[in-house]
């Protein structure tokens, strides 16, 4: 990538996403953030220079700079996707740390952030805008939708559907072939052996339903 980056998100994610950018030796221009008592200080070198709609800093993406978006709240994180595609025309760059292994007949779309030591098997396919933490294993033949977040150390077995916005929380153990519903949420923790409903969260080992 010859293009400096923008990073939008200037907390936790934003310095890891800062330090895969900077492993890989690419420059980051700058964080954007909509905290305004960040603005105009520096995160491990790198300035916070204005918030997510600065058009001023807006304008060079595309053109002289590429965009990553490090937020981890769904939400946000859609608000700006949608923003760069209809204001800039533009995809977010994807996040990959240089220790990361993916397979070669694996697939990815845009905007996705792969963090340290992750695992990505032969045939998965991984959507658009979603975040893998440390150490996540993504097996064999795993169908990952858009904007889905897995968190550190878990463990996705072959053939598992997570479908779009679902949120699977750290150390958790998908069995293998099992699927995960839109939106749905998995405890940290959590032992999955049997579909996870749409919406649903579930919690334990074996995961079981919480609320209503």
């Amino acid at each position: 990538m010859e293009n400096p980056v923008i990073i939008f998100g200037a907390t936790q994610l934003g310095r890891a996403a800062r330090e895969i950018f900077d492993g890989n030796g690419n420059v980051v221009y700058c964080f954007l953030d909509d905290n305004k008592k960040l603005h105009n200080t520096e995160i491990d070198n790198v300035t916070v220079l204005g918030a997510t709609d600065d058009d001023g800093y807006l304008k060079l993406i595309g053109k002289k700079c590429e965009a990553f978006v490090a937020l981890d709240d769904n939400k946000l994180r859609k608000n700006v996707v949608k923003m760069l595609q209809d204001v800039r025309h533009v995809q977010p760059v994807n996040g990959i740390h240089n220790t990361s292994i993916i397979a070669t007949s694996a697939d990815m779309g845009h905007g996705n952030f792969i963090d340290q030591g992750a695992k990505i098997g032969a045939g998965s396919s991984i959507g658009n805008h979603c975040l893998i933490h440390a150490g996540s294993i993504i097996g064999p033949e795993v169908k990952v939708g858009d904007f889905v977040q897995i968190g550190a150390g878990t463990v996705l077995g072959a053939g598992t559907e997570v479908e779009e916005e679902a949120f699977i929380g750290a150390g958790v153990t998908v069995a293998g072939g099992v699927t995960i519903g839109k939106g749905a949420r998995v405890g940290a923790g959590s032992v999955v052996v049997a579909p996870v409903k749409a919406g649903e969260t579930v919690f334990g080992n074996p995961a079981q339903k919480i609320g209503g």
